[in-house]
C-alpha cells in the first residue's frame, strides 16, 4: 500500500511544477462532455500521450484553478506496483490536501493506467462522483477491447500516434505557404525527405542528432516493456524472430513462418505465433491489413500486409526501399485519418494498395507509386488501379508519387496523380 505522505509529495509535485512547451497536435482532446464518460488518449509509447495530457491541463487552467487539477503518472519510478486501494487512497489525500474541491469540479488524469489492476471500478466511481477523467495507456487492446467492455460503454477514445507531417512541420517551426519561395521550397522537399526516411517520433524530430539512438531505445521498450514483459512471454527468440522477419516482409504468413521455425528445429504452436501477433498489434507496433472481401470470414483468412507504426523504426532496421517507407506513410497517415482500409488483389493479378471503404462501400482506390517516370511501372500500377476500378465499382482513383502530379485518363477512368508530400498535407 502506497503512503498517503508519497502520494501527497506526488500530487504536490505537479502542483509545483510549470508545464513543458508543446508542439500542438492535430487532434482536438474536450475540455468538458456533456455525457458521464472518461476520456482516453491511447497510442505507442512516445508518441506523444503525456505531452497531449499536459496540453489539455495547459487549456484547462485558461478556465480554473491548478488545484482542481490532479495528475498522476503511474509508471514513476519511485511509486513502484499501483493496485485499485492506493488510486482510492490517492484521491482521498487530493481532497485533504485541497479541501475546497470538495463542492466542486476536478479533472483527473490518469497516465499509463493499464499498470493499474482493477483501475476501471475507481474510474466508473469517480465518473459517478462527476469527476471528469482522461486516462491514457500504450495497449490497442485497453482502447479497443478493455475499454469498451470494463467501462460498459461510459469511454471516449482518442488516439495519438507520432508526428504526421504538417506536426512535424510545427515541431520544426516550418511555415510553408501556399506561396513560398525557392529557398522554402528547397527546405519543405529537404524536410520531406527526412520525414520520409526518419518518420515522426516527437523526440527524434526534436533532437535529430541523436535520433537513430532515440528509435532503438522506442523500439527496444516497445519489444520488452510492452511486450515480452508485459504478456510475460518465456519464447523471447521466437517472438525476436518474428519481429525481424516483420520488419524484413511486405506481407506475412503464419503458416510459412511456422514451417521456417520448424525447418530450424524450433517448436512452438501456430497459436502462440497468433498471439505474439497480437501482442504486437496492440502495442501499436505492427498492423495487420486484411484483402478486401465483402465476406468477413474471406477476408481474415486472407495472408495479410505488414505495416510499422514508424517509418524511423524501419529505417533504423535496414529498410532503405523508398517504395515501401512511402506506402508505411501512406498506411499511417490513412490510419491517422480513421479510415476503413484494406488491400485489394485478384488472383494472378496486380494488387490495389489500399481500398478506402464505408460500410459496404468502396469509396476510394489508392496506388502507391515510388517511381511514376518508369513507363513499365506505371503502366502496372494504373492498369491494376483500373481493373480494380472496374471490379468494385469505384471510380475515385488517385495514385500516390514522390513528386509527379498530374489528371490523366487510361482505358477510360480518370486518375489522379499526387505528390506524396502534397497529399500529407491535405486535411
Amino acid at each position: 500500500m502506497i503512503a498517503k505522505s508519497k502520494w501527497a509529495e506526488i500530487i504536490k509535485d505537479f502542483q509545483e511544477s510549470s508545464l513543458p512547451s508543446m508542439v500542438e497536435r492535430d487532434v482536438e482532446i474536450p475540455l468538458e462532455i456533456p455525457l458521464s464518460r472518461s476520456i482516453s488518449i491511447m497510442g505507442p509509447r512516445r508518441a506523444g500521450k503525456t505531452y497531449e495530457m499536459f496540453l489539455t491541463v495547459r487549456k484547462l487552467l485558461e478556465r480554473v484553478e491548478k488545484k482542481q487539477v490532479l495528475y498522476i503518472n503511474l509508471e514513476r519510478a519511485d511509486v513502484g506496483p499501483v493496485s485499485m486501494e492506493d488510486l482510492v487512497s490517492m484521491l482521498e489525500t487530493f481532497y485533504e490536501l485541497y479541501p475546497e474541491n470538495k463542492g466542486r469540479k476536478i479533472w483527473m488524469f490518469l497516465d499509463e493506467v493499464q499498470n493499474v489492476g482493477g483501475w476501471e471500478r475507481f474510474v466508473r466511481t469517480a465518473i459517478d462522483r462527476d469527476i471528469k477523467v482522461y486516462l491514457s495507456g500504450s495497449s490497442s487492446k485497453l482502447l479497443s477491447r478493455e475499454i469498451a467492455t470494463s467501462m460498459r460503454g461510459r469511454n471516449i477514445s482518442y488516439t495519438i500516434l507520432p508526428f504526421s507531417f504538417r506536426e512535424y512541420l510545427k515541431a520544426k517551426n516550418f511555415n510553408y505557404g501556399k506561396y513560398s519561395s525557392s529557398s522554402e521550397k528547397a527546405r519543405m522537399a529537404n524536410h520531406f525527405m527526412d520525414y520520409l526516411e526518419y518518420g515522426g517520433y516527437p523526440e527524434a524530430v526534436v533532437f535529430p542528432e541523436a535520433r537513430e539512438k532515440i528509435l532503438k531505445e522506442v523500439l527496444e521498450t516497445t519489444i520488452y516493456r510492452d511486450v515480452i514483459e508485459r504478456a510475460r512471454i518465456r519464447n523471447v527468440k521466437v517472438m525476436k524472430m518474428l519481429i525481424t522477419a516483420l520488419i524484413n516482409s511486405k506481407e506475412f504468413s503464419v503458416n510459412k513462418f511456422y514451417n521456417f521455425l520448424k525447418s530450424q528445429g524450433i517448436k512452438v504452436g501456430k497459436n502462440i505465433l497468433y498471439n505474439y501477433l497480437e501482442y504486437l498489434n496492440d502495442a501499436f507496433f505492427v498492423f495487420l491489413l486484411r484483402k478486401f472481401s465483402h465476406s468477413y470470414k474471406k477476408a481474415e483468412q486472407s495472408i495479410p500486409k505488414v505495416y510499422l507504426i514508424d517509418n524511423g523504426l524501419l529505417k533504423i532496421s535496414g529498410v532503405h526501399d523508398k517504395g515501401r517507407l512511402m506506402e508505411n506513410l501512406v498506411f499511417i497517415e490513412l490510419l491517422r485519418r480513421n479510415l476503413e482500409i484494406s488491400y485489394y488483389q485478384e488472383t494472378n493479378k496486380e494488387e490495389v494498395d489500399f481500398v478506402v471503404k464505408q460500410g459496404r462501400k468502396v469509396k476510394r482506390l489508392i496506388q502507391v507509386c515510388y517511381d511514376v517516370q518508369d513507363f513499365n511501372t506505371k503502366d502496372r500500377e494504373t492498369r491494376a488501379l483500373v481493373d480494380g476500378s472496374r471490379k468494385l465499382k469505384c471510380d475515385n482513383l488517385l495514385v500516390i508519387t514522390l513528386d509527379y502530379e498530374a489528371d490523366e485518363k487510361t482505358k477510360g477512368k480518370k486518375i489522379r496523380f499526387i505528390p506524396l508530400q502534397k497529399w500529407l498535407m491535405q486535411d
